[in-house]
């Protein structure tokens, strides 16, 4: 009569636990450096901050443009091309299909 004796291999006992390191790690490695991970909310958080600062320039910068044009003249005619011309040059603004020529004298 023979018997076989089964051998124990370590192997088994090594599968679970290699599958959570490895989801763990996955998920951790995601979790601080993915799209919406920790380094990306600190990204998002700096750029906040500059677009707010950047913000708060272009109204200061509205609120004068809205003082000059208090300014103008609200009784009797206003020229419109002069207006348009000086509205063009503090805007720094022109049509797509007009030259501009600067005379700096």
């Amino acid at each position: 009569m023979s018997t076989r004796q089964k051998k124990i291999r370590n192997t088994g006992r090594l599968v679970v636990p290699l599958f959570a390191i490895a989801f763990i790690s996955y998920f951790g490695f995601h979790s601080i450096n993915g799209d919406r991970g920790l380094n990306a909310t600190q990204r998002f958080e700096v750029r906040k901050a500059e677009l707010e600062a950047r913000l708060s320039a272009l109204t200061e910068e509205r609120k004068l443009l809205q003082q000059r044009v208090k300014l103008l003249p609200s009784s009797g005619p206003v020229v419109r091309d002069m207006l348009d011309e000086q509205a063009r040059e503090t805007l720094n603004l022109s049509r797509p299909n007009e030259i501009v020529i600067y005379d700096f004298n």
